[in-house]
């Protein structure tokens, strides 16, 4: 679910919109010990994450869209991790014998992969 909210009015004021420095510098702020590839990674998934970078600049929106983020992150990276353990058991065996089972562990990697994809480019998840 992305955020939707209107246009904030300072930045039309100022005749620009927030762009990936603006943002940058206030998550430093927020976050002073991150380091540059962390404040990367933070930029990309919430400009992602919202439909308007602009709603960014409030600080309730970006607190808000920093922790709903934050836990669709986690939930993704957890899944992942249980995944590759599913994925790990499933490489020792033989694919000539995949058993129903096997082929969903399969399948539900993919849906985890295409979910961690969509938090870095966006767009819509894929339905499996």
């Amino acid at each position: 679910m992305f955020i939707q909210q209107p246009v904030y009015r300072w930045a039309e004021k100022k005749g620009r919109e927030m762009n990936c420095t603006d943002l940058a510098s206030r998550i430093e702020k927020l976050q002073p010990t991150a380091n540059a590839r962390d404040v990367a990674r933070l930029c990309l998934l919430l400009t992602n994450f919202v439909d308007n970078i602009t709603t960014l600049l409030d600080d309730a929106m970006l607190t808000r869209a920093w922790k709903e983020m934050g836990l669709k992150l986690q939930a993704a990276t957890d899944q992942h991790a249980a995944m590759t353990e599913e994925l790990e058991r499933l490489a020792a065996s033989d694919p000539k014998q995949f058993t129903p089972e096997q082929i969903w562990v399969l399948v539900r990697a993919i849906k985890v992969q295409s979910q961690i994809l969509q938090l870095y480019v966006g767009g819509a998840v894929l339905d499996v």
